[in-house]
């Protein structure tokens, strides 16, 4: 009987529209069992892709990490080279204006020990590196060299207390000494007297005396005068000119050993021989062409 009704409501439900409202009804209410019966499925399937989400937005997110820390790297990198550019640029400006001969060196070592101001560069005898050479960077004097080695040398920087130096103030010409003190961010002037004209923010040059450094290269800038009319003698900071502590790269100074009147007088005798040899040459080239033409003249 039931195969016989099953069979009754098939032809019912395919020849006619009757049973078409009763199965609407019917799909409505058998929606939830469907419901229930596909829930173990679909809570696997979210629960897989939200693993395989969770999965690959936790490998995206290490591979962008990896990304952006070789980018920072390479920014590092970037920002490294761009101020070695800044520091060689200025660098080879100050070699352009200075007149002596001149070695670009690299700083490759630091003394430990705290109560000395030394470092170490990679220029050594090998490279004419001299006993007492001035060493510079682009702003100012730093120090001499005071051992040489093959392919290293030392140099002492001008804050160091074993350390003096010769200098004048720009402004007047006013000769002092510039002694180191330990500090790297400062010198002191020994001996300047009270009454002497010496002010802040005058620029300390060398003085050339001694014949150890050459005249005319900054050293350091006054920042303090204190003068007590109890003493006989004013106090005088000056800030070097020169970065001892942050400089890289250097220049190495082969001065000139003559005095400034030999090489002017060299000068002008070589410039007097050229103008001399030019008279020469301009003269005999019309002796030359009177010499042609009467050849010329022989010949036809």
């Amino acid at each position: 009987m039931l195969a016989v009704l099953s069979v009754a409501l098939m032809v019912v439900d395919a020849r006619f529209a009757m049973l078409q409202p009763l199965r609407s009804q019917l799909g409505v209410i058998v929606e939830p069992v469907y419901w229930l019966g596909r829930l173990p499925l679909n809570l696997w399937e979210g629960a897989t892709e939200e693993l395989s989400s969770r999965s690959e937005l936790a490998a995206e997110n290490e591979k962008l990490k990896a990304e952006q820390l070789m980018m920072q790297r390479r920014l590092q990198k970037l920002a490294t080279l761009t101020e070695q550019n800044v520091r060689l640029r200025e660098l080879l400006n100050s070699a352009a204006l200075v007149d002596d001969e001149v070695l670009a060196t690299e700083l490759i070592g630091i003394d430990p020990n705290p109560f000395t101001h030394r470092i170490l560069i990679d220029k050594g005898e090998k490279d004419g590196v001299l006993l007492g050479q001035p060493v510079l960077d682009a702003r100012g004097l730093m120090g001499q060299v005071v051992e040489v080695m093959p392919y290293t040398s030392r140099v002492l920087l001008l804050t160091d207390t074993a350390h003096s130096i010769p200098v004048q103030v720009n402004r007047n010409g006013l000769r002092a000494i510039a002694s180191g003190t330990g500090n790297p961010e400062r010198l002191e002037l020994r001996h300047v007297a009270d009454t002497a004209d010496i002010k802040e923010g005058d620029l300390l040059v060398s003085s050339g005396l001694g014949q150890r450094f050459p005249a005319g290269y900054p050293v350091a800038t006054v920042s303090e005068v204190i003068h007590d009319s109890g003493q006989p003698f004013a106090i005088v900071r000056a800030v070097p000119t020169a970065k001892l502590n942050r400089s890289r790269y250097m220049l190495l100074v082969f001065t000139d050993p003559r005095s400034p009147e030999q090489r002017a007088t060299e000068s002008a005798e070589a410039q007097e021989a050229a103008d001399r040899r030019r008279q020469e040459q301009e003269s005999a080239a019309p002796a030359a062409g009177a010499a042609a033409s009467t050849e010329q003249e022989a010949a036809q």
